[in-house]
Formats: structure tokens, sequence, C-alpha cells
């Protein structure tokens, strides 16, 4: 009992992390139905700015976390910019091959700075405290705290500011919410700002749990991330909070009774069995599209 305990503690760390990453798949999907293929790519960008941080300046916790949050908003914002804004009335593959040829140009330029995975420097000491016996770290208490609260804060922007008002808007008619005097541009920029920013987040918690940093580690857990928005409903914010707990509890649990290498496996599965009997998500609505 006790071990298994102990497992539930590691797939609600994994699945916070998951969580925050398909948040930003979601936020960019419910305001333009689109994916934002670059997203694991920002991730990954999250967690070596937090090693060149922790590397060369000494900062707390809190700091550096604020700073790539930061950074990575900017580079979201700028990916909003470049690879979707000028393409909005291309077809939709256009934005998609584009978005995509912008994560390869993170994933390249991170590989020419540093071609080898290296560790990450503990930005403060963990003590671990044993219950019984199940332990658990302060490094995991923080890592589900702050993203638990960076999810509160989302879904409470989303649902209660005249931003989220306005990302509701546009989600549900984009063509009529500029009549109304929303300023379309601004919001989604803020929209990939923030998905981006999250997914800085989760770079800097995951480096933390996790501690090698890889410029190819975006995309093994992007996908995932993906998978997750996908499972919980995509474009639904609570969905991808949903689906990632889950994809995160499915992958431990696996581990816990088969061999690791089913782990993938299992989880790309679980994506195939969702598309098959609830294309929409556990959380999304079925939607029909008159022509």
């Amino acid at each position: 009992m006790d071990y298994f305990a102990q497992q539930a503690i590691n797939a609600v760390q994994l699945g916070s992390i998951y969580a925050l990453i398909a948040l930003g798949y979601s936020l960019v999907y419910g305001v333009l139905s689109m994916i934002n293929f670059a997203h694991g790519g920002v991730f990954m960008a999250g967690a070596f700015a937090c090693l060149l941080l922790v590397s060369f300046v000494a900062l707390p916790f809190v700091a550096v976390l604020l700073a790539v949050m930061g950074i990575t908003a900017l580079l979201g914002a700028l990916i909003e910019r470049v690879a979707y804004r000028p393409l909005r009335q291309a077809p939709r593959v256009s934005a998609v091959i584009t978005a995509l040829g912008c994560g390869l140009v993170i994933e390249n330029t991170t590989l020419s700075l540093s071609p080898y995975s290296r560790p990450m420097p503990p930005l403060f000491s963990s003590t671990t405290f044993v219950f019984g016996g199940v332990a658990i770290t302060t490094l995991q208490l923080l890592v589900i705290g702050v993203s638990v609260a960076l999810m509160v804060a989302l879904d409470f922007c989303i649902r209660k500011t005249s931003w989220g008002i306005a990302v509701r808007a546009i989600s549900c008619d984009r063509a009529t919410v500029p009549l109304m005097g929303v300023a379309v541009d601004r919001v989604i920029t803020l929209v990939f700002a923030t998905g981006a920013a999250l997914g800085g987040a989760a770079g800097v918690l995951y480096s933390q749990a996790y501690p090698v940093v890889g410029a190819a580690m975006g995309t093994l857990i992007g996908w995932k991330a993906f998978v997750a928005a996908v499972i919980g409903g995509i474009g639904n914010v609570r969905g991808a909070m949903l689906g990632g707990y889950l994809l995160g509890a499915v992958e431990v649990l696996t581990v816990t009774v088969l061999p690791s290498t089913w782990r993938d496996l299992v989880a790309w599965s679980l994506l195939l069995v969702i598309l098959i009997f609830k294309p929409q998500g556990l959380l999304g609505c079925a939607v029909q599209q008159k022509v």
C-alpha cells in the first residue's frame, strides 16, 4: 500500500507538469482552432533558460521562475507574430508547417549552443519527509504547489477577467468580436504569451524534478502534453488540467506494474482510445459544423 501511495505522489508531480504544458496547447487551439506545434520547443527553451540563469546568476527560485516565464512569454509572442498572424487566412496546413519549423529552429539553435545533455544544478536544498512508509520531498511539494497555483490563476483569469471574457468570445465567434471593440490581435498575442509562460514554468519545474536538460527534451514531453490536452478536450482549460493528471497517473501506473518500456506505448494507446470513443475529449463538447 505504501508503495502505491508513493507512486501516487510521483503521478501527481508528473501530471502537474503535463497539465501546465497542455494548457498552452488548449489556449491557442481555443482562439485559433490551430495547434502550436512549437510549444514543446518553448518548454525546452524554458528549461535551458533556467540552466543559464542558475549557472551564471545567483538568483532565488521565485526570481528564476518569473524570469523564465517572462523570457518564454516573449518567445511565444514572437512565434505568434512570425508563424501564425501572417497565415491566419491561409490554409491551416501552412501555419502547422511554419510552427513545426519554429520548433525546429528553437531546438537546433539550442543544439548548436549545447550539443550535449547537461545536469541541472538545484535551486535549493530539498528536504524529505517520511509519513509511515511514504516519502515526499519539499521539491515535490513545490512542483505540485506552483503548478496548481498557476492553473488556478489561469482558470480565474479565463472566467473572471475582461481578457478572459475576450478569449472566450473569440473562441466562440472570432469574426464578430472585432465589431464589439475587442482588439483581437492583442488578445491572441497575449494568449500565446500566456501559454508560453506556462510552458516555461513547466520547463523550470521539470528540470528541477528530473535534473537533466537536453535540446531534444521538448519533443517527447511536448507530444505527451499534446496527448494530455486531447484526452481532456483540446481547447478546454480544465480539460487540459484533467488530461495532464490522467496521463501522469497512467504513465506512473504503467511503470509500476509493467516494464518501463511500455510507458510510451500505453500513453499513445490511450490517445487512440479517446479519439475512437470520445474524440472531443473527456470534458470537450461535440460540435457540428454546417456547410
